[in-house]
């Protein structure tokens, strides 16, 4: 048995209670990226109560937590804390009726749509564990309270900050996500779990005139229009279909006015990949579509790319991984799956260990009522479940919260209590 794992099986229900309390607490007061100051504070205070050397404002907002207890490993356990600029629509008791503005200055809803609050509070839980029972593990802990990732600004800036020395190099880091899954159950991939994630600003100029007088003008909007199309084609006609690749259009605005011609345009999009040769690919090819259909339209300017935000593959270490899906059978038994195929959700995640050259394992937790997914999956229709990034997305409490803190002491115990 694992002896991290049999302290859940005979907790106190106390421990339980406080930790969805933390949990609603969180998901009633989300913050945007790079601005999670208090959840930040309320970590920060709870593992140094813990006996944790802690240390704040890593990357803006992270929170770099290290216990040290004997010889062995240095585990890195990772979990991310920032809300999405959407407003919340579950109609749940404790939803968020907060609102903030974004860094262009727009007031937006904010909510934890994609269920960081339920990872702070695994991590917390976790970190309560394994603090209160050192005897059970042995080696270097170090927790890591991320910043940022649904803008791909926070791993990158807690790495760009860590310093040489400044915190234990880690051996192996462990992550992991609550998805659309049955409550109860862990997911894992060995290799290429999650697809490259891209989003680009592409503005493009004209030259506004009358609406009355368009051959005046050199219009952005069908330059847009033309472009937009265009780009389609890239996923359609010029990657294999045995590639899995997608790009999505999701904004376009132009003009202030029905008759005016305005001068520019500006498209944003995103796409996922997952091959690095794929991924150049494409770039490559937004870049020549769009000069091409500027060039076209006779545009005296090219068009203005800026990278919005840009996120790896997250490719799980083989060898990391099936120490995992061993730990994780022993575990859950019939409850531990292996994925079928790769996800095209992108994170941030395995900025940390690319950039040290550690292996990583990031895997995925089920929060979706069990009879409602199950009922879903007869029907053929799991994709009618609210998921990620839905306002209406709400995990199940429980068994969501318990698993996913018997995952993560799970995944920890096979460095740390190397006797599993």
């Amino acid at each position: 048995m694992n002896p991290l794992t049999e302290v859940l099986d005979r907790a106190d229900p106390a421990l339980v209670a406080e930790l969805e309390a933390l949990y609603k607490d969180i998901h009633q007061h989300p913050e945007l990226s790079m601005h999670e100051v208090r959840t930040a504070k309320i970590v920060a205070d709870a593992m140094e109560g813990l006996g944790y050397e802690v240390t704040r404002n890593v990357g803006v907002t992270g929170v770099v937590c290290v216990m040290k207890n004997g010889t062995g490993p240095t585990v890195m356990l990772r979990a991310d804390m920032d809300a999405l600029p959407m407003a919340e629509d579950t109609g749940l008791p404790y939803a968020s009726t907060v609102t903030a503005r974004d860094d262009e200055g727009v007031e937006v809803g904010v909510a934890h749509s994609c269920g960081h609050d339920m990872h702070v509070t695994w991590m917390i839980g976790a970190a309560r564990i394994l603090s209160a029972n050192r005897t059970a593990w042995r080696g270097t802990l170090m927790i890591v309270f991320q910043p940022g990732e649904e803008t791909a600004e926070g791993a990158s800036s807690m790495v760009g900050e860590w310093g040489e020395g400044r915190f234990p190099k880690p051996d192996i880091i462990l992550g992991q996500h609550v998805m659309v899954g049955a409550a109860g159950t862990v997911s894992y991939r060995p290799g290429i779990t999650l697809s490259a994630g891209d989003s680009l600003k592409i503005k493009l100029f004209g030259r506004g005139s009358h609406g009355s007088q368009p051959q005046t003008s050199i219009d952005p909007v069908i330059m847009a229009a033309a472009t937009t199309l265009r780009l389609q084609t890239i996923v359609s006609r010029e990657i294999a279909p045995t590639e899995p690749a997608v790009l999505t259009i999701g904004s376009l605005q132009a003009g202030t006015k029905e008759n005016i011609i305005p001068d520019d345009a500006t498209i944003k999009l995103n796409m996922r990949t997952f091959s690095e040769d794929t991924r150049e690919y494409m770039l490559n090819s937004i870049r020549r579509i769009c000069c091409a259909e500027c060039d076209a339209s006779g545009a005296e300017r090219p068009p203005e790319f800026t990278t919005i935000n840009s996120y790896p593959l997250t490719e799980n270490d083989l060898a990391a991984t099936e120490k995992v899906a061993q730990a994780f059978d022993r575990q859950f038994g019939e409850n531990a799956l292996q994925a079928p195929g790769p996800a095209s959700a992108s994170e941030d995640f395995s900025i940390f260990g690319r950039a040290w050259g550690v292996p990583y394992v990031f895997w995925f937790v089920g929060g979706t009522n069990p009879e409602v997914y199950a009922k879903a999956e007869q029907e053929k229709a799991v994709n009618k479940i609210p998921s990620n990034h839905s306002p209406k997305f709400a995990p199940q409490i429980h068994p969501t919260l318990e698993t996913g803190l018997a995952a993560m002491l799970t995944a920890a115990s096979a460095w740390l209590c190397p006797s599993v």
